[in-house]
């Protein structure tokens, strides 16, 4: 289990009714982001060469990222509950979440209600 970063509007991360970011506006943002890909889907090949698959609405993926690998690593961001959700992210993640709060009036926050700057860093 890892570490959660959310796109939000909400201060409990979560976000429901009017502050909810909605699948529309996030679908918007995708196609006007050269930089991200909406695919619907994760898939990850394990160790012992299983696929391990998951699909959901408004999953997308960074390609820009500077680890990005088409066989490997990804910065998936998933759509769920009205946020958008990171797991793990390194800094340069995080300055990507920011910059996308920043177009949906939100802020990027940890799972324990920290909230994250432009640098990536706790504010």
């Amino acid at each position: 289990m890892g570490y959660a970063l959310h796109i939000t509007r909400s201060e409990e991360g979560l976000a429901h009714g009017e502050a909810a970011i909605s699948i529309e506006e996030w679908t918007k943002l995708l196609a006007q982001d050269g930089e991200m890909r909406l695919d619907g889907y994760a898939e990850v090949r394990a160790p012992d060469g299983t696929t391990i698959r998951m699909e959901a609405e408004g999953l997308a993926v960074w390609t820009a990222y500077c680890a990005h690998q088409e066989n490997g690593d990804r910065a998936w961001f998933s759509f769920y509950g009205g946020s958008i959700t990171c797991n793990n992210p390194d800094a340069e993640i995080v300055r990507k979440m920011w910059r996308i709060a920043q177009q949906l009036a939100a802020v990027v926050q940890g799972d324990e209600g920290e909230l994250y700057d432009e640098h990536g860093q706790v504010s």
